[in-house]
Parts: C-alpha cells; sequence; structure tokens
C-alpha cells in the first residue's frame, strides 16, 4: 500500500520521526505541496491509497484525477482543505486528529496575555542593547504594567480549551466568565456562564475559543466592540475570521481595545495590506500555538491510529461518515 504525506514539514520538521508510519506501507513524505497548482497535488499523490495533508487542498477534481485514493488522513483537526462531501460520495473516509492541542492551544493564549502584561519581550531586548546597564535608575519599564489577579477573563466558547484556559487563568486570581451554548458540569466548577452582551461588558479580557461557523464568524466586530470596557484586552488564537480585522485595527488605534494579541488571522500567510500590521499594541504570531513538539507528536500518534484503522476496516476519526 502507498501512503503520500503531501506536506509534512510543518508537522514534523526533522523533530519527529515518520518510521512508523512507514512501517505500514510505502511512504513517501514532501514537505510542502503548492496550495494553488492541484497539478502538483495529483501529480505526487499518483496511484497512492492512503493520502496525508495539513493545508494542501484536496478538491473534487484532485479526486477525480486520483482513482487509487481509499483514505485521506488531515494531520489537524479542521479539515476543510478536502472536499469531504465529495469524498463520501467516491467512497473514501476522511478523518482528522481531534483535541490533541488543548493544552498548547490554552497554554499560548495565556502567553499571550501574559506578553501584553509584561512585554517580557521587549525588556529582555531592552536590558540586551544596554538600556539598564546605562539607566539612572534601579529599575525601569517602559509600559504600563499589568496585574491580572482581581481582573476577570471573559471566553467565549467554552468546550476544551476555553476550559483550561479558563483553568489557567482562575489560578492566576482571575475571575472567569464563558459564554457558550452547551454549558456542562465541568464549566460550571471554573466559570460562571452568562450571555454574550454580559461577557462583552464585563470583562477586562476576553479570549476566543469557539469554532468559526456562520453564527460566530465576525463576532468580534464594530458593534461587539462598543459593548465592551475601555481599554479591554482581546486574545485570539482560535481562528481569525472571528474578527473583523479592520474594526479591530480601528479600536486598537482609538485606545477602546489596549491590546490584542492575536495567533490567526483571516487570510494565513498573513497579507502584507493586513490592517492589524499597523494597528497600535497588536501582537500577532504565526499560528503557533498547535506547534509545541509534545503536541505534534500527538498528531503523528493519531495519525498512525488512523491509518491502522483504516487497513483495520474500521476507520476513527472519520469526519464524513
Amino acid at each position: 500500500m502507498k501512503i503520500v504525506v503531501l506536506d509534512g514539514y510543518t508537522e514534523n520538521p526533522g523533530d519527529l520521526s515518520w518510521d512508523t508510519l512507514a512501517a505500514l506501507g510505502e511512504l513517501t513524505v514532501y514537505d510542502r505541496t503548492s496550495l494553488t497548482d492541484e497539478q502538483e497535488a495529483v501529480r505526487r499523490i499518483g496511484d497512492a491509497e492512503v493520502v496525508l495533508t495539513n493545508k494542501t487542498p484536496i478538491t473534487r477534481a484532485v479526486l477525480d484525477a486520483c482513482p487509487g485514493v481509499r483514505f485521506i488522513s488531515v494531520l489537524a483537526t479542521g479539515y476543510n482543505v478536502v472536499d469531504y462531501a465529495y469524498a463520501k460520495e467516491k467512497g473514501i473516509a476522511v478523518s482528522n486528529v481531534p483535541a490533541y492541542g488543548t493544552e498548547s492551544v490554552a497554554q499560548f493564549a495565556i502567553a499571550l496575555l501574559l506578553e501584553i502584561c509584561h512585554h517580557i519581550g521587549h525588556h529582555n531586548e531592552s536590558v540586551h542593547a544596554g538600556n539598564w546597564e546605562h539607566n539612572k535608575d534601579w529599575c525601569y519599564w517602559d509600559y504600563p504594567l499589568i496585574e491580572l489577579s482581581g481582573k476577570t477573563l471573559g471566553i467565549i466558547g467554552f468546550g476544551r480549551i476555553g476550559q483550561t484556559t479558563g483553568r489557567i487563568a482562575k489560578a492566576m486570581g482571575m475571575k472567569i466568565l464563558a459564554c457558550d451554548g452547551h454549558p456542562n458540569e465541568s464549566g460550571k466548577a471554573i466559570a460562571e456562564y452568562t450571555d454574550l452582551d454580559t461577557l462583552l461588558s464585563a470583562s477586562d479580557v476576553i479570549a476566543l475559543h469557539c469554532p468559526l461557523f456562520p453564527e460566530t464568524e465576525g463576532i468580534i466586530c464594530r458593534e461587539t466592540i462598543a459593548k465592551m470596557k475601555d481599554g479591554v484586552i482581546l486574545i485570539n488564537n482560535a481562528r481569525g475570521q472571528l474578527v473583523v480585522e479592520q474594526d479591530l485595527a480601528d479600536a486598537l488605534n482609538a485606545g477602546k481595545v489596549a491590546a490584542a494579541g492575536l495567533d490567526v488571522v483571516s487570510t494565513e500567510p498573513i497579507r502584507g495590506d493586513n490592517p492589524l500590521l499597523g494597528a497600535r499594541n497588536c501582537f500577532i504570531t504565526p499560528h503557533i500555538s498547535w506547534a509545541p513538539k509534545e503536541s505534534r507528536q500527538r498528531i503523528m500518534d493519531c495519525t498512525v491510529e488512523n491509518v491502522r484503522a483504516y487497513l483495520s476496516g474500521v476507520p476513527v476519526h472519520v469526519v464524513n461518515a
């Protein structure tokens, strides 16, 4: 059986091993495959039976051109890069990797918040530039420093990641509010569930951990920002399309939003004309919340499990059953 990995580099830039997967079939790993040239994907898939992809699209045209494909496993939780409905029509199971990054993504949300509160990176660079050595005072800080204890964190989307973020923030002394369509007992142990308008008006910090659905697209916009406290902090390492970026940029530049920590934007990689690049107090990282080695190892382990299950005739984590 032939197995092709279309874009394996971000999953495994060299610190993991493909050996367990290679033991299941004749494995070919490509670091990168064009996101726009369908013919490159077709050539690389060839007569492979199993295809693994992260962000390389597997479209209707690719599936039609590669009749040997019987199973697709996405090296991520999101699977919109695959035309999974058409794959189902063709009898091709599509699996993903659920819940691999809960701890990593929650940790990163808190890291973004702490960077905004303390500007650790800036002050480290300042010290190495000699500014402390030549400072006339015993210490200095170039930005206001913020203590989080006693402040309110509102979390929109209170599933596994949201609740993990809430537990960490609660341990730092924050009060947690949550807005989610499915309240549960584990969530109630961490947060007070409330409606969106109450969360927006009462929170000092707002974190987005909700999925991207039509009803959540653009949930942070001019209208919802107007309901927030002056000087609120926004954290988003869920999906970039949850935010109307020009509206957030305007609010940052006006000071309505004091700062934003973002690991995601609407178009990735980010485009040079994204209004957030020129906004005040906007911290942007290149979608790396998921990327610690431990998290990526879980992706690898689950992907191997997905392929093994397919070979046994009982696929798991199937998104188009």
